[in-house]
């Protein structure tokens, strides 16, 4: 019992590596398109998205917006053709 307290570190990591193999690696946001309605510069004018861009740690990800949306922060799992 004495010895597995120095082990117990290894909870961590392995548990990171675990989440990623389920859920994938975080990206953030990067990049967004959306229509223009006439006034792009204004923050509070309500905008329909077109497509994300996402930068993690597998590199960047491009997909359509769901619903007009992009989350701040989506997983992504990588696939041996991406």
């Amino acid at each position: 019992m004495r010895y597995a307290a120095l082990f117990l570190w290894l909870a961590v990591p392995v548990g990171v590596w675990f989440a990623c193999g389920a859920w994938g690696t975080p990206h953030a946001i990067w990049e967004y398109e959306f229509q223009d309605n006439g006034d792009p510069y204004n923050p509070v004018a309500p905008r329909w998205y077109i497509s994300c861009t996402f930068v993690g740690w597998t590199g960047v990800v491009r997909v359509p917006a769901v619903a007009g949306k992009c989350p701040w922060v989506r997983f992504f799992k990588m696939t041996a053709n991406q």
